[in-house]
């Protein structure tokens, strides 16, 4: 029997995973198909009441034919101002200003070039009678002046007039697709842009080529702009006010800015700001698709080009969906998504993962600290997060420390140490972690530096400790947190058996675990004392992390006391 479908996301959401091309990006993009109503803010209840201010999928407007559903569009009152004033404008009205994430509040309009004036005219243009007055200006006659003052950068000043002289070959294409009825092509959002803002009322640049290039109001007008201009988004509770509606305070600016430069010009319009998919961050997608109650994954762990995400049980039948979510907003650098299915409870440390999106590869290159290593987290294990604790070890060995990893896995200590101290031994019980741990000395060109070992801790370090050919150990560090202090009875007594005085140098331990205690550090300093048989007074505690709520991760340093180091071996016959 089939197993049962996964409930719908919501009753307002019947919903189908699929693809389209973003108009945004020009690339595929994740899409969900949505039923009757698709998203709508007054059918869909709320979370959480969306807020007043900012921007909210469940605010706004959809636009119309517009194939992205996760398109909004808000109505705005914006100031055009010349571009020359526009920035001592924006320092004055910052605090009135639009104050969006993403968004600047400072737009140029697409074509506006700033328009020249034609009255009086210029030479070169016969008045229509001798002493008369001057002709209209009319479109032909205004493109000819813009012509004849063209030179060699004039293209770079009037980028639409070497856009309507040299078409680009896509152009070309798309009217002869189109035929001659220009008035069906779309308007299409710029491209790359997470937002595009219209002044309403004015027509589209593609409705005219000569309106595109010096702006509707110029045309049929005798006297024109002047210059540049800037948009200036106010804030959004400022989008249906007049100009005597606005605050004291932004009219009593735009007066001093006037009676100072008379030749400024400020105009209050309205404007439609439009929010695509592209602007929506992860979190903000999954709060619409996912459905009430559910807790929004807002972070994952990232391994190279995987996203290693811990999702919970109420997670379970959304999976896919999330997976999709996170792997479309994190392109190109995320290309895989996995969830680990059980906790570790092997000796190899190997994660039970399931690849939910992406290409499946489990293989990948990490960069931490300059470093690179390779990893496949399938046969290895690999964890992000503890790069700062890594890092904070680095920086306590000196040059001259030899430097002992019990638990190495592929490397990230062992190399990142070997970088700074003398030597270091490696070891690693799991095979493929060594095997990745000695390609990635090669890697780094640090081979000459490590000794790799492939064996069980506690044999590791008895044959370090017999050995004449060793180093004297300065630093140990014994980083399995589930059982690492079980492994400390191994130092017991582990002077017996050693056949140099070098080993005399009592080394500094790196211990770490886990504690659910209210007090971790006093807890994790008596299973030290336990598993040592003996007090150890001085010990340096760190927290490193909280796992999970109320479990502390903890790192313990302390120097191995001669006593522990020459007892009775529990391990080792002398």
């Amino acid at each position: 029997m089939a197993p049962p479908p996964p409930p719908p996301l919501h009753p307002h959401h019947h919903c189908v995973l699929t693809r389209f091309r973003c108009p945004a990006t020009g690339t595929a993009r994740f899409l969900i198909r949505l039923g009757i109503k698709p998203f709508c803010c007054s059918s869909v209840p709320s979370r959480t009441p969306p807020p007043l201010h900012g921007p909210s999928l469940r605010r706004g407007r959809r636009p119309l034919d517009y194939p992205d559903p996760f398109a909004r569009t808000f109505d705005l009152a914006a100031l055009r101002v010349p571009a020359a004033a526009c920035a001592p404008l924006e320092r004055r009205l910052r605090g009135h200003l639009l104050n969006w994430p993403r968004v600047h509040n400072v737009i140029r309009l697409r074509n506006d070039q700033g328009l020249l004036s034609l009255s009086p005219p210029p030479p070169g243009y016969p008045a229509e009678e001798p002493g008369g007055p001057a002709p209209r200006a009319t479109a032909v006659l205004r493109r000819e002046k813009l012509v004849r003052e063209l030179n060699a950068r004039g293209f770079l000043r009037f980028p639409n007039l070497a856009r309507l002289s040299r078409p680009s070959p896509l152009a070309r294409k798309r009217r002869e697709r189109k035929g001659d009825g220009g008035d069906e092509e779309t308007c299409e959002p710029d491209k790359d842009k997470a937002y595009v803002v219209e002044v309403a009322g004015e027509r589209r640049e593609d409705d005219d080529d000569w309106k595109g290039l010096v702006g509707e109001e110029g045309i049929g007008r005798d006297t024109w702009r002047i210059g540049s201009t800037r948009l200036l988004l106010l804030e959004e509770r400022y989008a249906e006010r007049k100009v005597d509606e606005l605050p004291e305070a932004v009219k009593d600016v735009l007066d001093h800015e006037t009676q100072h430069d008379e030749s400024s010009a400020f105009e209050l319009i309205r404007c439609h700001l439009t929010l695509f998919y592209t602007y929506w961050s992860m979190s903000e997608v999954l709060e619409v698709l996912l459905p009430e109650g559910v807790i929004i994954p807002t972070g994952f762990e990232t391994i190279g080009h995987i996203a290693h995400l811990n999702l919970r049980d109420e997670h379970m039948p959304y999976k896919k969906l999330i997976a999709s979510v996170v792997l479309d907003k994190n392109k190109p650098k995320i290309q895989t998504v996995v969830n680990k299915t059980d906790v570790i409870q092997n000796n190899y440390r190997t994660m039970q993962l399931e690849v939910l999106a992406g290409n499946g590869s489990l293989r990948t290159m990490v960069i931490e600290s300059g470093l690179r290593f390779q990893v496949d987290l399938g046969t290895v294990y690999w964890n992000s997060r503890l790069a700062t604790e890594r890092q904070r070890l680095v920086n306590i060995f000196r040059n001259l420390d030899v430097v002992c990893d019990m638990f190495s896995g592929v490397g990230p200590l062992a190399i990142s140490a070997a970088k700074k101290v003398k030597y270091v031994y490696a070891n690693d019980i799991n095979p493929n972690a060594v095997g990745y741990l000695e390609r990635n000395m090669v890697l780094n060109k640090l081979e000459k530096k490590i000794e790799v070992f492939n064996m069980d801790a506690r044999r590791f370090v008895s044959a370090i400790y017999s050995s004449k050919h060793v180093q004297p150990i300065t630093q140990i560090v014994m980083n399995l947190p589930n059982d690492a202090v079980e492994f400390l009875d191994v130092f017991k007594g582990i002077l017996c058996n050693t056949k140099s005085e070098l080993h005399c140098v009592m080394p500094m331990i790196h211990v770490y675990g886990f504690s659910k205690a209210e007090d971790p550090e006093h807890d994790f300093h008596e299973r030290i004392n336990l598993t040592l048989g003996e007090n150890i007074d001085t010990v340096e505690m760190h927290r490193v992390r909280l796992v999970a709520p109320g479990k502390w991760m903890i790192c313990a340093t302390f120097t191995l006391p001669q006593s522990v180091a020459s007892a009775q071996p529990n391990y080792i016959t002398c």
